[in-house]
C-alpha cells in the first residue's frame, strides 16, 4: 500500500508570509500578472499573457466554470444589530439550480456572523426586487457543526431566490483580505468563464485569464473544456490539528459532462487542471472509475470521494480504464453528465493520475492547498515558495500565478 498521509505535521508546511505580500486587490489588467513555472525541478518567470508558450500543442485544458454568488446577506434587528446570514450550500432543495429557481421558499446551511445577537425569532428584511416590494424573513433552524439550517421565506412568487441574491447578496471575498467587499469586486473576482453560480469562493487561478490568453491558448492548439467544482467556504479553513488526520475536508459539489469524460479518454487521461478545483475534480473523477471498476453497480452515495479513499484503496486501474467505467456509468443510466461530490484530501503521499500540469496561485501557510501542490511537485514547495517571495510574486487570491510541471 502506499503512503498513509494522516501523520503529517501541518506545521512542516508553515512559511513567513508578510501582510505586504498579499495582494489586496487585483492589477488592473489580469493577464500581466507575473507566472512562475517550475519545470522539472527549475525555476523561471515569465508574464501571464505568455503561458501558452510554456505548454505543448495537442494537450488538453480543464477550467472550473463555476460562478461565485453573491452569498452574504444582512439583516438589522430593531434592537439595531447586524447579522450576517452566510449561505454555504442549498439544502431544500439541495440542488444548486433547483434552489436558485425557488419562488416563496428555500433552505440553506448558513454561517451566521454575530449569532449571539440572534436570540429567536426570525430575521425580517423589506427589499424592492425587479420592481416588486418584498419581505425577507430568515427563520433559524437546527445547528450543524458551525452552520445552521436557515429558512428563507419571501411573499412574491414573481421574484426568485436568485434575484435575492443578485440585488440584497454581497460578494464574500476571502476574510484575509481584510477589507470590505467593494463594487469592483464583483467583476474581479469572478473569472471572464464563469457560468455555473454556486461557489462562495472564486477558483482564483483562473482570475489570470482574459479572451486574448483562451484565444492564444486555442490558436496554440490546446483543447480547452471546462467542468463545475463549487467552492465551499471550507476552502479558508485552517487546519487546527498538530497532523493531518485531524482535519475534516469539506465536501464540495462537482458536475463533469459526458463529453469531458470522453474528451480525457482521447487524450489519454492526461490534462492540465487550471486550479486546485480543477486538480480536485479531475483526481476524484479517478478514483470514482476505481469504486465502478470493483462495484459496477455502485449507488449514488457510494460514487462520494471520501477524503482518505485513495489512500485505503488499491488504486492500480489504468487512468483511462478509470474513465471509461464512468462513461459506462453515464450511459447505463442516461446521464449526460456525472453530478457528485468529492471530500478528497491531496497530501504528500498521493499518487497524482490524471493531472500532468497545474496552473496555480501561491495558497497560504499551513493549508490543505500547499499540501495539495506539495504532492505534485514531490516535496519540492519551498524552492517555488522561496523563488515567489524573494522575487516579489504576489500572493493569494488576488496574487500572482504559477505553472507546474514536476
Amino acid at each position: 500500500m502506499k503512503e498513509n498521509p494522516k501523520h503529517i505535521r501541518i506545521s512542516e508546511y508553515n512559511y513567513s508570509l508578510p501582510d505586504e505580500r498579499i495582494a489586496k486587490f487585483p492589477l488592473p489588467m489580469r493577464d500581466q500578472s507575473k507566472l512562475l513555472i517550475y519545470r522539472h525541478g527549475e525555476v523561471s518567470e515569465d508574464v501571464f499573457t505568455s503561458l501558452p508558450d510554456h505548454l505543448p500543442a495537442g494537450s488538453l485544458m480543464i477550467f472550473n466554470n463555476t460562478k461565485v454568488i453573491q452569498a452574504r446577506l444582512h439583516f438589522r434587528k430593531e434592537t439595531g444589530a447586524l447579522i450576517e446570514v452566510f449561505c454555504l450550500e442549498p439544502i431544500k432543495p439541495n440542488d444548486y439550480v433547483l434552489n436558485f429557481q425557488q419562488t416563496e421558499h428555500a433552505a440553506w446551511l448558513c454561517m451566521i456572523g454575530n449569532l449571539k445577537k440572534w436570540k429567536d425569532g426570525p430575521l425580517r428584511r423589506e427589499m424592492t426586487v425587479k420592481g416588486f416590494p418584498i419581505t425577507l424573513t430568515a427563520t433559524r433552524g437546527e445547528c450543524c457543526g458551525t452552520s445552521h439550517w436557515i429558512d428563507f421565506n419571501w411573499d412574491n412568487p414573481e421574484v426568485t431566490f436568485a434575484d435575492i441574491l443578485e440585488v440584497f447578496g454581497e460578494l464574500p471575498i476571502p476574510p484575509y483580505l481584510n477589507r470590505d467587499t467593494e463594487e469592483s469586486d464583483k467583476e474581479t473576482y469572478q473569472t471572464v468563464y464563469s457560468k455555473i453560480k454556486g461557489s462562495v469562493a472564486a477558483p482564483t487561478a483562473g482570475l489570470h485569464f482574459t479572451p486574448r490568453v483562451l484565444d492564444a491558448l486555442t490558436e496554440k492548439g490546446i483543447d480547452l473544456e471546462e467542468l463545475t467544482l463549487h467552492v465551499g467556504a471550507g476552502t479558508f479553513k485552517p487546519v487546527k490539528s498538530e497532523e493531518i488526520e485531524g482535519h475534516e475536508m469539506h465536501t464540495e459539489y462537482i458536475s463533469v459532462s459526458r463529453s469531458i469524460i470522453k474528451k480525457l479518454i482521447d487524450h489519454d487521461a492526461c490534462a492540465i487542471a487550471v486550479g486546485t478545483t480543477s486538480v480536485r475534480t479531475l483526481e476524484s473523477l479517478y478514483h470514482i472509475g476505481v469504486t465502478l471498476a470493483n462495484n459496477p453497480e455502485a449507488t449514488e452515495e457510494q460514487l462520494r470521494v471520501k477524503q482518505w479513499q485513495p489512500y485505503e484503496t488499491e488504486c492500480d486501474v489504468r487512468p483511462v480504464v478509470a474513465l471509461q467505467k464512468i462513461l459506462g456509468y453515464l450511459d447505463r443510466h442516461g446521464m449526460e453528465a456525472l453530478h457528485t461530490s468529492t471530500q478528497i484530501i491531496i497530501a504528500p503521499g498521493y499518487e497524482y493520475k490524471i493531472v500532468k500540469a497545474m496552473v496555480t496561485n501561491f495558497h497560504q501557510p499551513q493549508s490543505t492547498l500547499l499540501l495539495l501542490v506539495s504532492a505534485f511537485v514531490k516535496g519540492n514547495w519551498r524552492t517555488i515558495y522561496d523563488y515567489a517571495l524573494s522575487h516579489d510574486f504576489r500572493f493569494l487570491s488576488y496574487g500572482d500565478s504559477s505553472l507546474l510541471i514536476p
